[in-house]
């Protein structure tokens, strides 16, 4: 979860966590052949880790496809509506954000290329953490909160060396800038029939930001690549039941819509 209150209370910690990881990462070999990156030489220096965690939200937000408002905004923070409108206003007026029809919120350029990094850094420090240092990935996604905000670019180059260019973080979202997954046609686990068979593609930054869920998933071992049968889907309860490897997992449609799948290739 991004809120204002975390990342400066952490900001001190993670400078000093972030030298440590720059000096640990710097006798890390270049590979043979690394993918040039697709991205602007952008940082986000200049601005602050409260306006970093917003534009980075609102990324976060706009892979779902649907329209980001500030009440869906302020629930994925953990922020109060009023803040998050006193926040919005002093981005807009900063050039980073547009707001639209039906006070739809969406990033300018400059205010996307600074999300992208911010994803990037973040997703690349869910992949070291889990990857090397054996994090659980809820632990992997609350660390990489407090560290994005510290590490600079060489760093988070040397972290993409170091891991291989990864395609994506633990939970399957891509990371800007990599060499793009495997293409197929997701769709939220919620919108799964009834006795069909889905891959789990990815959990979604919107899912990550819900502690519960998110440990309620790794204990089931619901994560990207995982087959999942369709056991019953409850409509007058809201819930979805999938059946993986003799364990069986029950969750609200809500939840459920948070977790993208695909229909496998006979």
């Amino acid at each position: 979860m991004r809120s204002r209150s975390s990342a400066t209370r952490c900001a001190a910690s993670a400078r000093v966590i972030g030298r440590r990881i720059s000096r640990g990462l710097g006798a890390v070999a270049r590979p043979h052949a690394i993918l040039e990156r697709d991205m602007p030489q952008a940082t986000a220096k200049g601005t602050t880790a409260s306006v970093q965690d917003y534009l980075a939200a609102i990324y976060d937000l706009q892979s779902s496809g649907k329209p980001v408002i500030g009440a869906r905004l302020a629930k994925h923070m953990g922020i109060s509506a009023p803040a998050v409108t006193e926040a919005i206003h002093r981005i807009v007026r900063s050039g980073y954000v547009r707001v639209g029809r039906g006070k739809e919120l969406s990033l300018t350029p400059k205010g996307h290329q600074i999300a992208e990094v911010m994803a990037r850094r973040h997703r690349l420090l869910e992949r070291w953490l889990t990857d090397t240092l054996g994090l659980n990935w809820t632990d992997a996604h609350e660390e990489a909160h407090r560290l994005e905000h510290a590490i600079s670019p060489r760093v988070e180059d040397r972290l993409a060396e170091l891991l291989g260019m990864p395609s994506t973080c633990p939970h399957g979202n891509p990371i800007p800038g990599m060499a793009s997954p495997t293409r197929v046609e997701p769709f939220p686990l919620a919108q799964a029939k009834e006795g069909t068979t889905v891959v789990v593609e990815r959990i979604t930054e919107e899912a990550e930001a819900d502690k519960k869920l998110l440990e309620h998933l790794w204990k089931h071992d619901v994560r990207p690549g995982r087959r999942l049968r369709i056991t019953e889907v409850a409509l007058p309860a809201e819930t979805i039941t999938a059946a993986s490897d003799g364990q069986t997992i029950t969750l609200g449609l809500r939840a459920a819509a948070k977790i993208w799948v695909y229909v496998p290739t006979p």
